[in-house]
């Protein structure tokens, strides 16, 4: 299975966002950048793809209003078997 590694704390804008799938998917220049050409690449794939998010909130506070449209996305493809998501979230240690 190949894997997507996404960090929130890299991924600044939506630009950011299809510029980090274009790079890891090697995707052509054709490829529209928005969420429908996303779905249309990662449903035409033979095998899965996993996506391993990490900073899951920072990456939604970058993403603003468009967040919600990715992730929905993610879990539809998730539910149609296309995607494997995991999300880990990285926090600081408390002080003590």
């Amino acid at each position: 299975m190949q894997y997507v590694f996404m960090d929130g704390a890299r991924i600044l804008s939506n630009a950011d966002l299809h510029a980090l799938f274009a790079a890891e998917l090697a995707l052509q220049d054709g490829y529209g950048r928005n969420l429908d050409a996303l779905h249309d690449v990662l449903t035409d794939r033979t095998e899965p793809l996993g996506i391993v998010i990490v900073n899951e909130a920072l990456l939604r506070e970058h993403l603003g209003r468009r967040a919600n449209g990715f992730f929905r996305l993610l879990r539809d493809l998730q539910a149609d078997g296309a995607v494997c998501v995991a999300a880990v979230s990285l926090s600081a240690p408390e002080a003590k």
